[in-house]
């Protein structure tokens, strides 16, 4: 049907299809076009996003999509009840290795500087509220099992497990309130163009592609907690030079605030690790999927102490002045 589709609306003939590690993407003319389902999307959602790529492309990023029109002249095409847009992008490479924090930091600052207020992508203000509520869904599982006797060796785990990260998330929550009345923002603190969850892969393996349906709009902290925590739980024992280097490529563009940095920690701090895994265990289809989700946990929890270790470290290894700026740590860890 993809086909089907940029031929009978946008009158494109693709050389070659590929999936780049995100998504299919399709070469024609030596441009990439990616086909987006949005059937489930508002449409103010998709003027405020297609407002975004049209200011950041104003403001020199070359690697932004840009949403295509039809050959009806409509950015929204219908197809078998399904509504779908069109974006294209350049084919540029990849970013290098190293040059990721730097050409965020970029990122974000060009976000910063959309004069319009954004409200359907917005997450400005409200970790605190979605955190509370992803807590609670958990508090309701982790008393049911109770509740039910643990059914299996996960469950026990669960139950074992619970009280540890609750606590820790409430510590997380506790830290995001603190820093909030404790702290004044500063110009860079306002918000810009972030990514759901930004990750080494985010924008693409096989070209740079800024694709505006992974977009929020948010504190640019975000970002930079959520690539930490990936890598992290990918190279637990190796991540230390890239996180500086990271860090300091980004630092380099748009060095963060106090209010930024402890932001940050709050954000690394709350185990939206433990959450998933706990999550995607009962949402498991196949016993495979129940498998990964029960070694995951096996090895969260064989890997706490060393997890709390490098929550201890962090603004050292960060080289955050936690005193001349007199930034709290978190007295138990």
């Amino acid at each position: 049907m993809s086909y089907d589709l940029l031929a009978k609306h946008f009158g494109l003939t693709p050389e070659r299809a590929f999936f780049d590690g995100v998504m299919d993407r399709y070469m024609a003319g030596g441009l990439l076009y990616s086909i987006v389902s949005v059937s489930n999307v508002e449409q103010e959602t998709l003027v405020e996003m297609y407002k975004l790529t049209e200011h950041m492309k104003t403001q020199g990023d070359r690697y932004v999509s840009s949403f295509v029109q039809s050959k009806e002249g409509r950015f929204l095409v219908t197809e078998k009840n399904q509504d779908f847009v069109v974006v294209r992008n350049e084919n540029l490479p990849p970013v290098a290795d190293g040059k990721i924090g730097r050409k965020l930091g970029k990122f974000h600052f060009r976000g910063r500087l959309f004069e319009e207020k954004v409200e359907k992508i917005s997450r400005m203000g409200q970790w605190k509220t979605l955190w509370e509520r992803r807590l609670s869904q958990l508090e309701k599982a982790y008393y049911s099992v109770i509740e039910n006797q643990p059914a299996d060796e996960f469950e026990k785990r669960f139950v074992e497990s619970y009280p540890y990260y609750n606590a820790l998330s409430e510590n997380a929550i506790q830290y995001l309130v603190d820093t909030e009345l404790d702290e004044d923002p500063k110009p860079e603190d306002a918000g810009t163009i972030c990514h759901e969850r930004f990750q080494n892969t985010t924008w693409g393996t096989e070209s740079c592609i800024h694709f505006p349906f992974h977009w929020v709009f948010d504190h640019a902290s975000r970002d930079l907690a959520e690539w930490i925590r990936e890598q992290y739980h990918l190279k637990n024992q190796t991540f230390h030079p890239g996180l500086q280097e990271f860090l300091r490529e980004y630092g380099s563009v748009a060095p963060l605030s106090p209010f930024g940095w402890r932001l940050l920690y709050s954000r690394i701090l709350f185990p939206l690790h433990y959450f998933e895994c706990i999550e995607e265990y009962y949402i498991s289809q196949s016993d495979g999927q129940k498998k990964a989700a029960e070694d995951k946990l096996d090895r969260y929890l064989k890997n706490s102490n060393h997890y709390e270790a490098f929550l201890s470290d962090f603004y050292h290894l960060s080289e955050v002045p936690v005193k001349k700026w007199g930034i709290p740590l978190v007295g138990w860890l």
